[in-house]
């Protein structure tokens, strides 16, 4: 039984079937169906974060002044237009609300019908609140920010029982620039509003979101080259000039890279960056002019953590004589990371595709994302085949269940036991 069609003509039987099937999978008894994966894999995170079935648990509100604060923050703010076009337009009819919380899971905006959003205040769903999947349970804005997939969750599909009178539909809005998660829009309402195409609706407002981060992020590097022209005109030797985050604006002396990887913490003097050893970075208006030296010196043995103890959070840090820098990972990248840590000898692009994909063809792909990790990890990394240079020391931070790991809806071939 497909129990998501059936959600769609018989509301009130596939409730039923889906309490059922909950009740089941807490009290360890065969269950009339199996959930689906996406949910089954939620419940079985959730029952090791401890949160009560039955009861829930809610963590307190951020204070209005926290909240101002986040939004100001926040680059969601730059896309709140769109969404409300998108998906409030037709909000009040279909007794839905709109809920956009940031990469913590805390709700910073939250519109739409009137009477539904006297019923989520009921059950804590407010602005300030908390709701990442290991504090309430499986849920529209949580779940999405774990597996990093639009997820629909349906009636008790929900894990704590109060929520199991609500359908939610959420989708995680990533940056553009870097792929990390930067927060989830999700669209909620009572069990009769639920329909199958809510998830692709919510979905595709989400991409136009980041659609539209990616437009302003253009037009922010265009007005730093207008600044940058002068600077380099002026430059000798290696030069270019990225913006705060290490995009290129342009360049001189040398050939053009699409982006830098600056440390996490950025300031002015002498830096040894990955891809070009030892520069100078100064401070312009939007970024930073970077010289590079004029004789590449030797790069002293470096000490890589590769973090993937965080439920969403997943980074790289690389240390060595000349200081540390860190960089976020998307989870496609920190997939990948992962694969040449454990494999050290290397891999080739068919082996890594059929580690992610479970498809050796699917090379092109591969390729293309492994060129954008070399723009960060530089030197650090050799290919023909891919792998950590052999002077480097490669530590790996895994989660306490392996389950944690890589948790998505679909887990890639390669990395299903979080293990080789």
């Amino acid at each position: 039984m497909d129990v998501s069609h059936l959600a769609a003509v018989d509301t009130v039987r596939a409730a039923r079937v889906l309490d059922e099937v909950r009740n089941a999978a807490l009290s360890g008894r065969p269950a009339p169906v199996p959930p689906r994966p996406v949910i089954g894999q939620s419940w079985e995170r959730v029952l090791r974060s401890g949160v009560d079935p039955d009861h829930g648990s809610r963590s307190g509100l951020l204070s209005m002044d926290e909240v101002r604060r986040r939004r100001e923050a926040s680059p969601l703010r730059h896309v709140l237009p769109v969404l409300r076009e998108g998906l409030l337009s037709v909000a009040d009819v279909a007794r839905h609300i709109m809920v956009v919380a940031d990469d913590e899971g805390r709700v910073l905006w939250r519109e739409g019908s009137a009477p539904v959003l006297r019923k989520a205040d009921g059950l804590g769903f407010e602005i300030g609140a908390d709701w990442r999947e290991d504090v309430v349970g499986t849920n529209g804005v949580g779940t999405p920010a774990v597996t990093g997939r639009p997820v629909q969750v349906f009636a008790s599909e929900h894990f704590v029982r109060s929520h199991a009178t609500w359908t939610c539909s959420g989708a995680p809005i990533t940056d553009p620039r870097d792929g990390r998660l930067i927060g989830v829009v999700d669209v909620s309402g009572p069990l009769e509003s639920m329909h199958p195409a809510t998830l692709a609706w919510v979905d595709s407002v989400a991409k136009l979101a980041e659609a539209r981060l990616r437009e302003m992020h253009v037009r922010s590097l265009e007005r730093l080259r207008a600044v940058a022209a002068p600077v380099l005109s002026r430059t000798e030797g290696r030069a270019l000039v990225v913006d705060r985050h290490g995009w290129t604006a342009a360049v001189t002396g040398m050939p053009y890279v699409e982006r830098l990887a600056l440390p996490k913490s950025v300031s002015a003097g002498q830096r040894w960056l990955p891809a070009l050893g030892r520069c100078s970075l100064e401070p312009l208006a939007g970024g930073w002019l970077v010289r590079a030296a004029d004789e590449p010196s030797a790069r002293p043995a470096a000490r890589i953590v590769l973090d993937l103890g965080g439920p969403r959070r997943r980074s790289v840090r690389v240390s060595d004589g000349a200081g540390s820098w860190t960089r976020e990972l998307s989870p496609r990248h920190a997939e990948l990371l992962y694969l040449l840590a454990v494999h050290r000898a290397g891999r080739s692009a068919a082996d890594l595709a059929r580690d992610v994909f479970g498809d050796p063809a699917r090379t092109v792909t591969v390729r293309a994302e492994m060129s954008r990790v070399r723009r960060y990890l530089g030197a650090l990394l050799e290919h023909r085949p891919y792998r950590f240079t052999e002077s480097a020391e490669v530590e790996v931070v895994l989660p306490d269940n392996p389950g944690d790991l890589f948790p998505r809806t679909a887990p890639a071939p390669g990395l299903v036991h979080g293990s080789h």
